[in-house]
């Protein structure tokens, strides 16, 4: 299998336009690929949402690749400087919507899993690709569902490698060990709108947060530990008023976000963030949302493989790190002992000419073909 493998089907992916929660052909692709190499193919499709379960082997340890084939819109199409679904190579970068996010990934976990079978046909232990439709929509029909299907049955994954774009300025500097929790709450202030020249006849919820929405600033909710930052309260939205310069707004609708440690829980965030509410005496409707716990993975076997192969291929020493938003690994973690995530750079997914490094797409392949020796052979 030459390096170019890995190029020719992210090239093959990236034409497929498969904006979430589409798959178009992405997965027969691979589902063709992997059954040649003796793959056993189940799929999992919930509503709109295609998914697939693909095992190799029926023994541990068990080692899965994770992704998914969706992405996000292309944008204004006469913005880019080539077709975001027509890849195309200029100035040793490899452009299309996908390249980084994550169709370079895939391909890379398939031409990886080709080259290790064809070297090592009788291998111990399993592998196993877990490619959903649905991470950049809703998430509602991908990865947790297949997840409760393979907790229903009782299967669990020894090494959980997720290939989201981790690195910042090279493949391999940046290993993603963990994610924080996102918790969002959508707050609406009542109050009394009146006449702006007699407020002794209104209550201006404006006025009566204001307090709270100080205190709620200036609180500490956690340190952080040695893997996490401090977690962090940021208000996104905050709307009042009928836009007339006389009127005070008879309520106040705020919307906000904690990115959360695992020193933290969401039960009590909201506990907390209830009791100041109360002690200012306002009079309020929450609703809470809550879209990911935190997960780790401490500093173990699979972080040392990883640094290990990236170190061998790339020439790179590797940091774990927990930044960034959310990813699918927050569904995979409750069946999985040690989760990692480790992709293309970062810098330019979701923008308008995503881009991925010429050199980086064989080297992704060939660190995960180096991490699937050090693990199971």
């Amino acid at each position: 299998m030459s390096e170019t493998a890995t190029l020719a089907l992210t090239k093959q992916l990236i034409a497929e336009a498969s904006v979430t929660p589409e798959d178009k052909n992405c997965q027969a692709i691979l589902i063709e690929r992997l059954q040649k190499i003796g793959f056993e193919i189940e799929k999992l499709d919930f509503n709109d949402t295609q998914n697939i379960w693909a095992r190799r082997g029926i023994s541990a340890p068990l080692l899965c690749f994770a992704g998914h084939t969706d992405v996000v819109p292309s944008g204004p199409e006469e913005k880019w400087t080539s077709p975001p679904f027509e890849p195309t190579e200029r100035d040793g970068k490899l452009y299309g919507r996908g390249a980084a996010d994550m169709k370079t990934s895939i391909a890379a976990f398939v031409t990886a899993c080709e080259r290790f079978i064809a070297l090592h046909p009788d291998h111990p232990g399993s592998i196993a690709l877990l490619i959903t439709s649905d991470e950049e929509g809703d998430a509602h029909d991908g990865t947790t569902k297949v997840v409760d299907v393979l907790k229903a049955r009782g299967e669990t994954i020894d090494y959980c490698i997720v290939g989201e774009p981790t690195a910042v300025n090279r493949l391999g500097d940046t290993i993603k060990n963990g994610r924080r929790g996102s918790l969002s709450g959508n707050l609406t202030v009542k109050g009394k709108q009146g006449h702006i020249a007699y407020p002794h006849l209104a209550l201006n919820p404006v006025h009566t947060f204001a307090p709270a929405l100080a205190e709620l600033t200036a609180t500490e909710w956690d340190g952080g530990n040695a893997y996490f930052p401090p977690t962090g309260f940021q208000i996104s939205n905050i709307q009042g008023g009928t836009g007339a310069t006389n009127v005070i707004p008879g309520s106040l609708n705020v919307k906000f976000n904690f990115r959360f440690s695992t020193e933290s829980t969401d039960s009590g965030l909201k506990q907390r963030v209830h009791q100041i509410l109360d002690k200012h005496g306002l009079d309020y409707d929450l609703q809470w949302s809550l879209s990911g716990q935190p997960f780790l993975t401490e500093a173990g076997e699979l972080t040392k493989v990883a640094q290990a192969a990236i170190a061998q291929v790339c020439g790179v020493e590797a940091e774990l790190s927990t930044s960034g938003g959310t990813s699918d690994g927050r569904f995979i973690k409750a069946i999985a002992r040690e989760l990692i995530e480790l992709g293309p750079v970062n810098a330019s997914i979701h923008q308008i000419d995503e881009h991925i490094d010429l050199a980086a797409v064989p080297e992704l392949s060939a660190v995960y073909q180096e991490m699937m020796r050090r693990l199971l052979v």
